[in-house]
């Protein structure tokens, strides 16, 4: 039994589709109850359901998506709330628990890493900078902490950006590239850290079951490439022209500083404890997965 916090989103519902589907019983959190599902007040006034053997959050409001925010304090303040007060909830729920599940996954976010045009970053990597995204997933991670006397394994999991058929980051990106206008972003050479939606649920159900994952795991492709090497893999797959890039400025007027590092800064994140901890990647290049994506 796997109680999910953000079980409606994009990566939630994959999860929670894949779970079901392999006998698992899921018990989503929301703003409502009905079937299988509970609300996160009663989560905090009442604790974990009973036999609950893992806990995952996924809750927290989208930086980028088809509905982006005015980026300002209140949206700032709904990004942190939505990420940290709820593992704060959970984790306290866990630590007050008779019976505690084995296990506590947290998502949290590539923008941990400070960009860097050289910089190789492991999950050991330790980075420090200004960045209002840094902040935001150090303080979502440290959140999650239990006590160190707790038995329960807790693991973060750093989000790349993940590629879908039905959200994440190519959804919105495939349009300008079905009518013929796709290109790179800036100067195309930032390296951009993707990761296939089925490997991000693959990742976190390995952590689920490997009983010796712990700590951090980067959730990227081991095959990460620069902004050019992606436009040109979908407009091959797409058999679609990529001549009409996005020059920086433009990106920076029409969307907030944090919001556009994000496209043109490079991070180059490998998913070295991942791959240490027995995951086998579905997707480990970026042709097969822009190709299945395609299809």
């Amino acid at each position: 039994r796997i109680l999910i916090g953000g079980a409606s989103g994009f990566i939630g519902s994959a999860l929670r589709s894949s779970l079901t589907s392999k006998g698992h019983e899921v018990i989503a959190i929301s703003r409502r109850p009905g079937p299988a599902a509970i609300t996160w007040d009663a989560v905090k006034e009442a604790g974990l359901p009973e036999q609950c053997d893992g806990v995952v959050n996924l809750a927290g409001e989208p930086i980028i998506g088809s509905n982006m925010r005015r980026w300002d304090s209140q949206f700032e303040a709904d990004l942190r709330s939505s990420r940290i007060t709820t593992n704060l909830i959970l984790a306290e729920a866990i630590s007050k628990a008779t019976k505690p599940p084995s296990i506590f996954v947290t998502a949290s976010a590539v923008g941990y890493y400070t960009p860097s045009d050289t910089a190789e970053y492991t999950e050991d990597s330790l980075c420090s900078n200004a960045s209002f995204t840094h902040r935001l997933c150090s303080e979502w991670e440290e959140s999650a902490k239990l006590p160190s006397s707790s038995p329960v394994r807790v693991v973060a999991i750093r989000i790349g950006l993940v590629l879908g058929k039905t959200g994440g980051t190519f959804a919105h990106m495939k349009w300008p590239f079905w009518f013929g206008v796709g290109g790179t972003l800036g100067s195309g050479r930032q390296l951009f850290p993707w990761v296939h939606i089925d490997d991000t649920v693959g990742i976190f159900e390995h952590v689920i079951q490997c009983e010796t994952a712990h700590g951090v795991l980067n959730a990227v492709s081991p095959g990460i490439v620069t902004n050019y090497e992606f436009t040109k893999a979908v407009g091959r797959a797409m058999r679609r022209p990529t001549i009409f890039g996005i020059p920086a400025f433009v990106i920076r007027c029409m969307l907030h500083q944090e919001r556009s590092s994000m496209l043109l800064e490079s991070v180059n994140v490998v998913p070295k404890r991942t791959l240490e901890s027995g995951y086998k990647f579905k997707y480990p290049d970026v042709e097969s997965a822009i190709t299945e994506l395609t299809q």
